[in-house]
């Protein structure tokens, strides 16, 4: 079920009345990079995907984004829909959102998923990437940054095996609006580095990081799962930094084995 709420392009699947696990994805994505994983869960989770704010059906508005108001638009979803302390499970971006949102309001949560993620705030070398990107974007249009972008998100193998359904992908993410693009940019550029709240999360929390994933290695995850007290770690096979479209059956039995071991 959509709705559209401020501005928010919000989608619910499975019983409201069940625990809620709410999905926040990549970048430059949507929503659907979920699918698998509501499909998988939705008959005995309440499901709830959204649209950050720019990207998909989520309209860019003026574009002037900041981490801060990605995490209040996540709060604004968790009060609106009345959310009793939702499993936040985020990637990549989407992990930098629910880092935040665990400092800023870890008692309305109840539970976190990380995927191919990290704690660490740009460094001045990524600040100059971000800026690069933003450049090619109102150079060479947001088309020929989402092709430069897109296939370092997915392991070698991932882009031939997925074939249509990559090349789909690539199409959607092409086709954004180059200024919620370029606001997501700024945004990730200016947020602030949560390394430090590691050790006091609380919450039951999954770490998952894909085998071959370039943009945050395992080795860099294994670090950010040491920082998170009883935290579970796995690895995805043959994954890059997309484990839940690349590899869906082995992050789906991890969430199930986090969900049996915490939420049972």
């Amino acid at each position: 079920m959509k709705t559209i709420k401020n501005n928010i392009a919000i989608y619910q699947e499975g019983d409201s009345t069940k625990k809620t696990i709410l999905f926040i994805h990549g970048f430059p994505y949507d929503h659907t990079m979920w699918n698998s994983q509501v499909d998988n869960f939705s008959s005995s989770f309440h499901c709830v995907t959204f649209d950050v704010r720019g990207l998909g059906e989520s309209p860019a508005g003026d574009g002037q984004f900041t981490m801060e108001s990605f995490v209040d638009d996540v709060e604004y979803i968790i009060d609106e829909l009345q959310l009793v302390k939702p499993i936040l499970c985020g990637l990549s971006m989407g992990g930098y959102i629910s880092l935040r949102a665990v400092e800023r309001f870890e008692n309305k949560l109840g539970g976190l998923i990380l995927c191919d993620t990290k704690p660490e705030a740009d460094d001045n070398e990524g600040k100059l990437k971000r800026a690069a990107s933003i450049k090619k974007i109102n150079t060479l249009g947001v088309q020929e940054f989402v092709a430069g972008f897109v296939p370092n998100c997915f392991a070698e193998n991932s882009i031939k095996e997925l074939g249509k359904t990559y090349n789909a992908i690539l199409e959607k993410s092409s086709a954004s609006d180059p200024t919620g693009v370029k606001g997501c940019l700024l945004a990730m550029l200016g947020r602030n580095d949560t390394t430090g709240y590691l050790p006091k999360i609380k919450i039951p929390s999954l770490v998952l990081c894909g085998q071959n994933d370039k943009l945050t290695p395992p080795q860099s995850m294994k670090k950010l799962a040491d920082k998170i007290n009883n935290s579970d770690f796995v690895v995805i096979p043959g994954a890059g930094h997309m484990t839940p479209i690349e590899n869906p059956d082995a992050v789906n039995a991890a969430m199930r084995n986090y969900f049996k071991k915490f939420f049972n």
